[in-house]
């Protein structure tokens, strides 16, 4: 999942832990419009794979087990919460996740299932700069 291959991100004010494609957001846009405010838990497994799955915003109980990644900025849009597992998190500390959309079907539980495309993530490694700047030197 990790790629040296740079991806089109919407901006971000300063290093962020996520961030989230032009197509992502448009998606979003679209789910926002129909279900209301949304988030996303970044799956570890299991039936969907590893996939950013996105439900109504509460629909999808955090809580010890989790990790608040931070939130997704979309124009017209109020702040969007990715969370991850604590054990994911562990293993995952040190990337930069891009929530993208791609064509293709989501996964069973995420709302975009229906829209004929599925969201995706990206990573890259953190540079030493952004290390840095969100204290990961550890």
């Amino acid at each position: 999942m990790c790629s040296d291959v740079p991806v089109e991100e919407l901006p971000t004010a300063g290093p962020t832990r996520v961030a989230v494609t032009p197509a992502a957001a448009a998606l979003l846009q679209r789910l926002i419009t129909l279900h209301g405010p949304v988030m996303f838990h970044q799956s570890g497994g299991c039936c969907d794979g590893s996939a950013p799955m996105c439900y109504p915003a509460g629909e999808f109980l955090t809580g010890d087990a989790d990790v608040h990644l931070g939130d997704l900025e979309i124009p017209a849009s109020p702040p969007i919460p990715v969370w991850i597992g604590r054990q994911q998190w562990a293993a995952w500390k040190h990337t930069r996740l891009t929530i993208d959309a791609v064509p293709g079907r989501g996964a069973g539980f995420s709302l975009e299932g229906p829209e004929g495309l599925r969201f995706l993530t990206r990573s890259r490694l953190f540079t030493p700069e952004e290390r840095a700047a969100l204290d990961l030197d550890e």
